[in-house]
């Protein structure tokens, strides 16, 4: 007798699964056809990948020499603007959450501007950064600067609204000011989310640096641009193994930091 609800369910489940299944799929090929995407073509090119690869198979090891500055800048670029980013984060964050702030008007206020800042993608700050400080690592700054805020505002006041109350309220019932809550009841709740976040951000602008770059805001992304517009693929090649070696050295100290933090 316990068999039939047993089947009963696994048909439900599977019923559901192809009804999601097709589901995906009608999606899929009806977004591919309002968008132009010509799956013959991409599979019919593809052997222009495996030959880019060919190409960019025999590194030029001497261009080493020439990398590593630019490698350096682009780390330097993602501490700065991570850092600036972070620092302008803090106090909005404070005043965007609804545990600390309870005027709905100023924490709408604060939100619509996080969320403006959100909406710009970090290619289109590159390219106005560049419009306005001119091309070079000073243009990059302020772009993972921007882009940091708008990240690290978000994950910090959702932290700050995840906090015990208790502590608010018994600071607020001993008379202690607006100042004095953030400093002794909200910092040692959040701090070590906030270091968390920090170096996530950090990974993330590492990586976006390098794209920046190509757009004219300096790093290491300059070199790409000038390797693939010179069709210097072995320079290239040289360019990729080293972001990727950052890369995971960055990834694998940011682990090694948050699980020493949890």
């Amino acid at each position: 007798m316990n068999e039939v609800p047993k089947r009963s369910f696994a048909q439900r489940f599977h019923l559901k699964l192809v009804v999601w299944s097709v589901l995906f799929i009608v999606l899929l090929c009806g977004s591919a056809a309002l968008t132009g995407v010509n799956w013959g073509e991409f599979f019919s090119n593809i052997g222009q990948f495996f030959s880019l690869i060919g190409k960019m198979a025999h590194p030029d090891w001497k261009y080493i020499q020439i990398v590593i500055q630019p490698v350096i800048q682009t780390l330097q670029m993602a501490i700065v603007g991570t850092t600036i980013g972070t620092l302008i984060a803090v106090p909005f964050s404070v005043v965007a959450a609804r545990n600390l702030v309870k005027n709905p008007v100023v924490r709408g206020i604060i939100r619509f501007i996080l969320n403006l800042v959100r909406t710009l993608p970090d290619l289109l700050l590159a390219a106005i950064m560049v419009a306005i400080v001119g091309i070079g690592p000073s243009a990059g700054v302020w772009t993972l600067a921007i882009f940091s805020f708008g990240m690290i505002s978000k994950l910090f006041y959702e932290s700050i609204e995840t906090i015990d109350d208790g502590q608010l309220e018994a600071l607020r019932a001993a008379g202690a000011n607006y100042f004095q809550i953030i400093v002794f009841a909200v910092l040692p709740q959040v701090i070590e989310n906030f270091i968390s976040y920090f170096l996530y951000t950090f990974e993330i602008n590492v990586r976006a640096s390098t794209v920046l770059g190509y757009l004219g805001a300096g790093g290491i992304g300059m070199l790409l641009q000038q390797s693939l517009d010179s069709f210097n693929y072995s320079q290239t090649a040289i360019i990729i193994l080293a972001t990727l070696i950052v890369v995971l050295i960055i990834d694998g100290l940011s682990n090694y930091l948050r699980e020493k933090l949890d």
